[in-house]
């Protein structure tokens, strides 16, 4: 048995666009690198159950997003001046795909049509900024949908998160907003899949803050703990936080120590830091699970390599098989979770 992996990378040396390789789910041994579509710096995908792929995009001085097949066919592009998105994600309810742009500040929404090709449908641009030299201005990094279907969106210029009521057409209505910890530089958030709880990856402090969800766009903050070592003394940038599909275990990338930070998730839905672990690699800026959660798989923006981990289910920690997979500039990696 096989997982199909797609990755998304930079093209401002080697990479060519999307690409694709397989992992063995019975060795954890990743083989078959190949590209599947050309484009410029693809750095985040999203899939669809009809065989539709989202990434984001870039031509001539302009940025937005691309629609493809599976299969590395484009559909469409849908594209602005200035600089591309940085995340998408797809709403199968609505069938809407979402994007963030970090250079503009921006949270975007766009209609699938029957034929899979996108039609922007709404645009919001978000105001603010913190202490950090990071943030100057707003930086939307993130925006993904709730529990309970809202959008949500981080912003990591302005130390905001911020929930979107969402029409069908793709209006996007604000609801609700939270305050992270002064220059935290809220990055990506992850949603328990039963506790009222989400996490929030916090880029610039190197921390994750544990935060009561209540819904239709209700946080509160609980704690805040350091992803780091107490003695690390370096530069840091957190990059990409998943939870175990059992809700159990809390993952975070470090980019400068290069390592990943284990959480167990506690009775209370509390974090307790488990294990930290070199990721073999440099600028590891994203990573994620086998289908069958055995694996855990880590890809490296400036070494050029992806590391495959033995995860144990029952403790969540994380023992090395190899690091040794060539892998061009990837800053995403998912399996299709539709295939």
């Amino acid at each position: 048995m096989f997982d199909t992996l797609y990755f998304g990378t930079y093209t401002k040396r080697e990479s060519q666009g999307i690409y694709q390789a397989k992992l063995d789910l019975e060795t954890g041994k990743l083989s078959d690198l190949k590209l599947l579509a050309r484009e410029t710096s693809p750095t985040y995908l999203a899939f669809s159950p009809q065989d539709r792929l989202y990434s984001v995009a870039a031509q001539d001085g302009q940025g937005g997003i691309g629609a493809y097949t599976v299969e590395g066919q484009l559909l469409n592009h849908v594209l602005e001046d200035g600089a591309s998105l940085c995340y998408v994600a797809y709403d199968k309810g609505r069938q809407l795909v979402y994007g963030s742009n970090y250079h503009k500040g921006q949270v975007t929404s766009y209609h699938i049509r029957e034929d899979g090709q996108l039609d922007l449908a709404d645009v919001v641009t978000q105001e603010g900024s913190g202490p950090h030299p990071n943030q100057s201005s707003s930086h939307v990094h993130y925006s993904d949908l709730t529990p309970d279907n809202y959008l949500v969106t981080c912003d990591l210029g302005a130390d905001r998160v911020s929930t979107y009521a969402v029409s069908d057409t793709g209006h996007l209505s604000l609801v609700g907003q939270y305050k992270s910890q002064a220059g935290a530089g809220p990055r990506h958030l992850v949603f328990h899949p039963y506790f009222k709880m989400a996490y929030l990856a916090c880029e610039l402090n190197s921390t994750v803050e544990t935060l009561v969800y209540d819904g239709v766009g209700d946080f509160d903050y609980l704690n805040s703990q350091s992803t780091l070592p107490a003695d690390f003394q370096g530069d840091n940038a957190v990059g990409a936080i998943r939870m175990s599909q059992d809700g159990n275990f809390v993952y975070i990338s470090n980019r400068g120590h290069n390592s990943i930070a284990v959480f167990k998730v506690l009775a209370d839905g509390n974090l307790e830091q488990i294990q930290i672990v070199s990721s073999h690699g440099d600028f590891p800026r994203d990573f994620n699970f086998s289908n069958n959660q055995q694996f855990l798989i880590v890809v490296h923006q400036e070494s050029d390599n992806a590391s495959v981990f033995q995860r144990d289910a029952q403790t969540g920690l994380l023992e090395l098989l190899s690091h040794d997979f060539y892998v061009p500039e990837a800053v995403f990696i998912s399996s299709n979770p539709y295939e």
